[in-house]
């Protein structure tokens, strides 16, 4: 008898309890059920279902085998289906949860892009800065920002997330330009109040030391946009991710600050929930992103190639 067809049978009878039922379900006559159960039993040389007239139930030695038998029935399932999605198109719908600010500015156009090359996948975006529990609201993959703290989520890193302190021309008109980070105590800061401690900077000079910096200002937001709108405004100087920040900088809108004074880096995550295998839409748009951001997102480009823009050497 063929081995996989007597471990599928067996499972069936454990799960329904009844040998007319799994003979129902495989298209068997109850004898030839009980003739593979009789032949999986004679094979391992025990017994493993308790028969009466009115129930069953496993030995011992029954409950073991049948518990490794159901795993590896759902494994060898699972592997078929992540075969099939291997070569499969994308299809189906993919529910996205990304950041408001990153997500209106970046992840739309990538949507954009990912749904011309696979016209067969529907996406439904919802843009939040809050947490978003994946599995209580059907979610999905997730992109988040920052260290992740633990837990049974998949994470896979997109790309790095810089941040850069800049203000406008106007500001700097006004205002000497720092040339260290200790010089940011005279200045009006603009604080992101999400962030670990607002108030406290932290920037890694050019021999790698750590400096950290107490600043104060008049505005405290807990948005982007509203840091950026008044640094382009002329009120202070930002902190903002280079994501935010680039293309300002880029056109001379905004001068970057320090630069010999990095801030930590960041990462942008994709998260979703663990399987045993990801789906085609799922794992493509994954890929899709990591291809279309890189280790040099463009908006880190936009800061490099704009040296000219440079303020504070």
């Amino acid at each position: 008898m063929d081995r996989f067809t007597t471990l599928a049978v067996f499972v069936k009878v454990v799960d329904s309890r009844n040998f007319a039922a799994a003979a129902r379900h495989f298209g068997l006559s109850p004898a030839m059920v009980s003739k593979h159960v009789r032949a999986l039993e004679e094979r391992l040389g025990a017994r493993l279902l308790n028969r009466t007239t009115r129930r069953l139930s496993l030995t011992e030695v029954g409950r073991g085998y049948y518990e490794r038998a159901r795993q590896i029935l759902a494994d060898l399932e699972d592997a078929d289906r992540a075969a099939s999605d291997l070569h499969a198109a994308p299809r189906g719908t993919l529910k996205l949860n990304a950041p408001f600010s990153f997500g209106t500015r970046h992840v739309g156009p990538a949507i954009a892009a990912y749904l011309s090359a696979y016209p067969e996948v529907t996406v439904e975006t919802g843009l939040s800065d809050r947490y978003v529990d994946l599995l209580a609201e059907g979610v999905d993959l997730a992109l988040r920002i920052g260290r992740l703290a633990d837990s049974s989520l998949i994470a896979r890193r997109l790309a790095p997330i810089r941040f850069v302190a800049c203000a406008s021309p106007d500001y700097l008109a006004r205002h000497d330009a720092p040339r260290r980070p200790h010089d940011l105590a005279a200045h009006g800061c603009l604080l992101y109040t999400y962030a670990a401690n607002a108030e406290e900077w932290h920037f890694v000079g050019p021999g790698g030391e750590d400096e950290v910096v107490r600043v104060s200002g008049r505005l405290l937001a807990n948005n982007g946009d509203i840091l950026i709108a008044a640094a382009l405004g002329g009120i202070g100087i930002a902190l903002l991710p280079t994501f935010m920040a680039g293309e300002h900088v880029q056109a001379g809108r905004l001068a970057r600050l320090l630069p010999g004074y990095a801030p930590p880096e960041a990462a942008l995550y994709a998260v979703y929930p663990p399987g045993r295998h990801l789906s085609a839409k799922l794992r493509s748009f994954v890929d899709f992103l990591v291809a279309r951001f890189g280790e040099e997102p463009e908006w880190d480009r936009w800061c490099r190639e704009a040296a000219g823009n440079l303020s504070g050497n």
